[in-house]
């Protein structure tokens, strides 16, 4: 027999908590000896490790007070659940861990991972790092606001950069930056647009936002704002297209 001293550094928790867990009726509390000592055995030990161990997997008191009457059965079948619980938990947590990682590196993006992938291999293929900030922060804006149609257009413009002639459409639209307005190339460049996006698209629309929605104005502007010759070629290819 021992004492709550002894018991709790045994256990490894405090003569408080032993307390607290005698309070709470997880613990049944010994009746003293002759010395005025409460007296503590090996069961005492086993069922106070039981409660720590259940305590620290982030079960609530209560949890616990109510399994100290459970069957062995229904005591695995408890113990089993919670261990899913802390599988559940430990995932939530690495998610959190990895954002706090790409927070950390100065990456803020919250996109999906193969949106992520996507805009490693425009830096892959070419594209400029002008290009690829702005494809993150358009990608932002529509996953923000078009939840249920951003993956559909996600993916419709990862198919298109999957072809190779397509992509070389992207990888010029992207240098035709710092054109002038008036340079032959844009003309050019707008027609292979207009050619393509009726090949890929055929009569049917081609894939966009709600038209009701001030999205796709805004990506728009977003997109030309910076350059005057793409505000152009916009403009060419709205034309050709009838839009």
């Amino acid at each position: 027999m021992i004492t709550i001293g002894q018991l709790a550094r045994h256990v490894g928790v405090s003569i408080k908590t032993i307390r607290v867990y005698h309070d709470k009726g997880l613990l049944p509390e010994p009746d003293r000896d002759a010395s005025g000592y409460r007296r503590y055995g090996a069961q005492d030990a086993i069922d106070l490790i039981k409660i720590r161990t259940l305590a620290e997997a982030g079960v609530p008191l209560a949890r616990i007070r109510e399994l100290r009457s459970a069957t062995d059965e229904e005591f695995q079948q408890a113990l089993r659940g919670i261990d899913d619980e802390m599988t559940a938990r430990i995932h939530g947590l690495r998610a959190t861990q990895g954002r706090l990682r790409r927070l950390a590196a100065g990456q803020l993006s919250p996109l999906p991972t193969e949106v992520g992938e996507h805009l490693e291999n425009l830096a892959r293929w070419g594209f400029t790092p002008r290009w690829v900030d702005l494809q993150r922060d358009l990608w932002i804006l529509v996953f923000a606001t078009h939840p249920d149609r951003a993956t559909v257009l996600f993916h419709d413009q990862a198919e298109s950069l999957a072809d190779p002639a397509l992509r070389r459409l992207f990888l010029d639209y992207d240098q035709a930056h710092d054109l002038d307005p008036g340079d032959p190339r844009i003309d050019d460049l707008a027609r292979r647009i207009t050619e393509a996006t009726r090949e890929r698209y055929g009569t049917a629309d081609v894939p966009q936002l709600d038209t009701g929605s001030e999205i796709p104005a805004l990506i728009q502007g977003t997109v030309t704002a910076s350059s005057p010759a793409w505000r152009r070629l916009d403009s060419l290819v709205r034309a050709q297209l009838g839009v």
